[in-house]
C-alpha cells in the first residue's frame, strides 16, 4: 500500500524535448512563477544539451543516469517514455499537483492553476464519449477515440439533462486549441484549425470511455501511479493505453476523467503523417478488444489498490499480445521506484 503526500505546497511541470526552450515553454515558466510552480524538463539523445529558463530543473540523458531510479537502467531512448523520469523526479520532490504538457504547446490566457476538486457536467451514456464534441460543432475526435464510433448521433451528447456536480478527479485534461491531439486519419482527411468554444467541464464517468493525451494533463498524488508511459509500443500509442488503463484502475478508486475547455494553443511540430497513420494502426483494429480487456478484469475496489490493480491491468495486456514481456519489467521498476518515494 501506498501513502498519499500531504502538506506539500509545489506544483511541477513536466516535459521532454529534444528542442532548445521554445516560446511556448518560456510562457509557462512565465505562468509558473504565479503559484511557485517549477518547470522538469527531460531530454534525450538528440539533446538538447542545457535549458535557460528559470524555476527548471533539466536533465541531459546523461544526468538522468545519476538519478537515483531503477527505471532509469532499461528506458529506451528516442523514446517520448522518457518522460517517466520527469515524473517520478517530480513525485520524490512531493508534488502536491503534477501538469504535463509538450514543448510546442503554450497556455491560453484562460490557463490556470487546477484544483483536485472541480465542478462538472456528467452525460448519462454508456461505452464511448467523445468529448470533442461538448466543445465544438465540427467533425472532429480525440485520437485513440475508436473510429467506428466517430459518426453517433448528436443526441447522444446532450446535456440538457446532465446532472452538474462537485467532484474530486485526480486526473484532469485540458483541450488544445488551433491544432487539437487528433489521429493521423483526421489530419489527412480534414486537417484545419480549431478553436473549441467554452463550456462546462465534463466528467467521464467510471464504466464511460474516453481516450485523453499528455499534452494538458493535471495529476494529484492518488493518481501518481498511474502516470507511467509504456515503453514497448508506438509513439502514438503509449499515452493513449496509458489513460485507458489509468481510467480502469480510476474507476476501483471512485473516480473518472474531467475533461475543461482549452486552456492551452498548439503551434504542433512538424509531423509524417503517414507515419502517424502507421504508428496508430495499432489503436485503430485494438483499442476496441484493448478496453474490453481491461473492463472484464476482477480487480479490488479503494485507492490502497491501485499499484496491484495497475500490475494486474500490464499482466493482462501483455498476455493478449498488446505488449511484450519486456514492458512487465520496466513496469515493475516503475512500481519499484513509486514504492520508494511516495
Amino acid at each position: 500500500m501506498i501513502s498519499i503526500m500531504k502538506n506539500s505546497h509545489i506544483m511541477y511541470c513536466v516535459i521532454t524535448t529534444i528542442a532548445e526552450p521554445t516560446k511556448g515553454v518560456r510562457m509557462f515558466v512565465s505562468k509558473l512563477s504565479d503559484f511557485d510552480g517549477h518547470l522538469v524538463v527531460v531530454g534525450d539523445e538528440k539533446g538538447p544539451y542545457s535549458y535557460n529558463t528559470d524555476a527548471t530543473s533539466f536533465f541531459s540523458l546523461k544526468n538522468q543516469t545519476e538519478l537515483p531510479f531503477k527505471l532509469i537502467n532499461n528506458l529506451p531512448t528516442c523514446h517520448y517514455a522518457r518522460k517517466n523520469i520527469g515524473y517520478l523526479y517530480a513525485i520524490r520532490k512531493k508534488a502536491n499537483c503534477i501538469y504535463e504538457t509538450d514543448d510546442d504547446n503554450a497556455p491560453l490566457s484562460q490557463w490556470k492553476l487546477r484544483q483536485l476538486q472541480v465542478e462538472a457536467r456528467v452525460p448519462q451514456k454508456e461505452g464511448w464519449l467523445n468529448v470533442f464534441k461538448y466543445f465544438t460543432n465540427e467533425f472532429i475526435w480525440p485520437r485513440g477515440f475508436p473510429l467506428g464510433y466517430v459518426r453517433n448521433s448528436n443526441a447522444d451528447y446532450d446535456l440538457s439533462c446532465a446532472e452538474q456536480i462537485s467532484i474530486k478527479a485526480p486526473i484532469q485534461q485540458g483541450l488544445a486549441d488551433n491544432s487539437p491531439d487528433v489521429d493521423a486519419t483526421w489530419r489527412l482527411l480534414h486537417d484545419k484549425m480549431i478553436t473549441f468554444h467554452e463550456g462546462p467541464s465534463i466528467y467521464v464517468k467510471p464504466g464511460l470511455w474516453c481516450p485523453f493525451n499528455s499534452q494538458s494533463t493535471w495529476w494529484w498524488p492518488e493518481a501518481y501511479p498511474l502516470m507511467y508511459l509504456p515503453s514497448f509500443c508506438s509513439f502514438r500509442m503509449t499515452d493513449i493505453w496509458r489513460s485507458f488503463i489509468a481510467q480502469r484502475c480510476l474507476w476501483e478508486m471512485g473516480y473518472g476523467v474531467v475533461f475543461h475547455s482549452s486552456e492551452v494553443y498548439q503551434d504542433r511540430n512538424v509531423h509524417d503523417l503517414m507515419r502517424d497513420f502507421e504508428d496508430e494502426i495499432p489503436g485503430y483494429l485494438g483499442n476496441q478488444r484493448f478496453v474490453d480487456i481491461l473492463g472484464a478484469l476482477s480487480l479490488k475496489a479503494g485507492a490502497g489498490n491501485v499499484i496491484e490493480n495497475f500490475l494486474l491491468c500490464y499482466e493482462a495486456l501483455i498476455k493478449k499480445g498488446f505488449f511484450p514481456q519486456q514492458e512487465y519489467g520496466l513496469v515493475e521498476a516503475w512500481v519499484s521506484d513509486i514504492e520508494s518515494i511516495m
